[in-house]
């Protein structure tokens, strides 16, 4: 096949996607974007954003990633539809596969590809995703202040996102399916001494009760059979996410969770022209905003980059 050959390819869109498509547009990078399987990322699930600056009465998770993708389009970003299936870093311009079928090179690349959350598997957690279900308390538990809200998990994260709903909701119910934590002695303390968490040890999920919203949950001891029903409005999933970077392990240089290591304090990754941004290089903030911080990063290294290769060019010619 011919290979098609683009100054800046973005992989994936999302908040840090189209900020990098932003700025590279802006600075004549003429990006071209495949957007992958879910175009505008996690947020596309999501109801309500309220922490999304420049929104004030706050904005649908939908609406915003529209916004983002027409403010893209808008300088110039050649925005596909389409999934890279396969990629090859061995040499330069960069080659990458879309959909099994179509052929690019790439002089600069930004993975913009980032994470999904883990979930336990539930028919209703996927139908009350959005009323109720969340897998992220930073981003939703404000919606849920002075309510009742369970969440499910045993590591740091999940202690730590009990701890913050515990600074909003009336009581926040730590289910754990083992006889111990995962977390640290300090989160683990943390969760203990909070007065309004209870933890639930030898506990797992049966059901998430509702019908347009969550009412309710149905949880099993695992040691006693014993099932009960809590009195909840929120249901909170914290066991992990999963970067989707696969498809680059073979090149860059991931830590154990699937993340993609980039130099301390920029995007750029152990392959010259190769730059990370979002959720799939940030496994501590996961937020939309820092996403987006990281996507303007990646232009800028990006830009950086091309320049330079620009000038060695023109310097052999």
């Amino acid at each position: 096949m011919n290979a098609e050959h683009v100054k800046c390819l973005i992989i994936g869109s999302g908040p840090a996607g189209y900020t990098a498509a932003i700025y590279a547009a802006r600075a004549n990078m003429k990006p071209v974007m495949y957007q992958g399987p879910q175009p505008g990322g996690q947020l596309t699930i999501t109801t309500e954003v309220d922490n999304f600056p420049g929104y004030p009465e706050g904005v649908q998770g939908p609406q915003l990633m529209q916004d983002l993708e027409a403010q893209a389009r808008r300088f110039g970003t050649d925005i596909r539809y389409g999934m890279v299936t396969k990629v090859d870093f061995s040499s330069h311009p960069h080659r990458v596969i879309v959909d099994d079928q179509h052929e690019l090179t790439a002089d600069a690349v930004i993975i913009s590809t980032g994470a999904s959350a883990k979930w336990l598997g539930l028919p209703s957690e996927m139908r009350l995703n959005g009323r109720g279900v969340s897998a992220c308390a930073v981003c939703d538990g404000f919606f849920f202040r002075g309510q009742d809200v369970a969440i499910v998990g045993a590591g740091d994260t999940a202690a730590e996102e009990a701890s913050y709903l515990a600074n909003l909701c009336r009581k926040v119910y730590m289910l754990v399916r083992r006889d111990e934590m995962r977390a640290s002695r300090f989160m683990q303390q943390r969760v203990r001494t909070a007065p309004n968490i209870e933890i639930l040890y030898n506990t797992e999920t049966e059901e998430i009760l509702g019908d347009d919203e969550v009412t309710g949950v149905r949880v099993k001891n695992v040691v006693t059979g014993e099932t009960s029903e809590l009195d909840v409005t929120g249901f909170f999933v914290a066991i992990g996410h999963k970067p989707n970077t696969d498809i680059f392990q073979d090149y860059l240089e991931l830590d154990e969770h699937g993340y993609i290591q980039t130099e301390k304090g920029s995007t750029r990754t152990r392959v010259n022209g190769v730059f990370a941004c979002g959720d799939a290089q940030d496994n501590v903030y996961r937020q939309a905003i820092t996403a987006a911080g990281t996507g303007c990063m990646a232009a800028l290294d990006a830009e950086r980059y091309l320049v330079t290769l620009e000038m060695k060019e023109q310097a052999l010619v």
